[in-house]
């Protein structure tokens, strides 16, 4: 009977990290529109029946791009649809009936930072949506030392930086699931 009482936890926890929330809040404040483009993706540009303009670009660190014709454009912070109408638009004036296609060929810039207390701390790839639990699952769980209740994460805003509490304890036995935010583009986690 002792070993079951264990099994019970540890299915939560399975569950946690297998399982992302999100808050009504969060989806209100981050709507699904499509992937927003960032500094270090690379992207796959091509225009129908013109090889010259099929090109691969990675974003630059300021978020732009340059392409042949039109120069550098803005390409941060935009979605991929956003993104192909204005190359579109601007590509239009030199080619008439433009078509043209723009596919994210590797994603680089959505990046999270797990510091502190963590069996491999650093910089983490997104390549799905995920959330402080599984966050911390992919940087190698919690060292022995780690203040357990006393987890941070920081989200810079362009007004400010938010500060979101975390108490690992809790979020694995079932208890304070609001904690376990879904994490977003260069949100740092703070194992103390």
């Amino acid at each position: 009977m002792k070993k079951i009482g264990w099994a019970i936890p540890f299915m939560v926890l399975i569950a946690l990290v297998f399982a992302p929330l999100s808050t009504a809040q969060e989806q209100a404040d981050h709507p699904v529109e499509g992937y927003v483009v960032g500094p270090g993706d690379v992207l796959d540009i091509s225009v129908w029946k013109d090889e010259a303009l099929n090109k691969r670009v990675t974003v630059l660190p300021d978020g732009r791009i340059s392409f042949p014709l039109i120069g550098e454009i803005t390409a941060g912070g935009k979605t991929v649809a956003e993104l192909a109408k204005e190359l579109e638009d601007k590509l239009g004036r030199f080619v008439p009936g433009v078509n043209l296609s723009l596919m994210v060929h590797q994603v680089n810039s959505m990046l999270i930072y797990v510091i502190g207390r963590v069996n491999n701390p650093g910089r983490l790839v997104l390549n799905t949506e995920v959330n402080v639990l599984q966050a911390l699952a992919m940087a190698g769980g919690l060292n022995p030392f780690a203040k357990r209740s006393k987890i941070k994460i920081f989200r810079k805003k362009p007004e400010q930086t938010e500060l979101f509490n975390f108490d690992y304890d809790d979020v694995a036995q079932g208890l304070g699931l609001e904690q376990n935010i879904q994490l977003r583009r260069g949100d740092v986690i703070v194992v103390p």
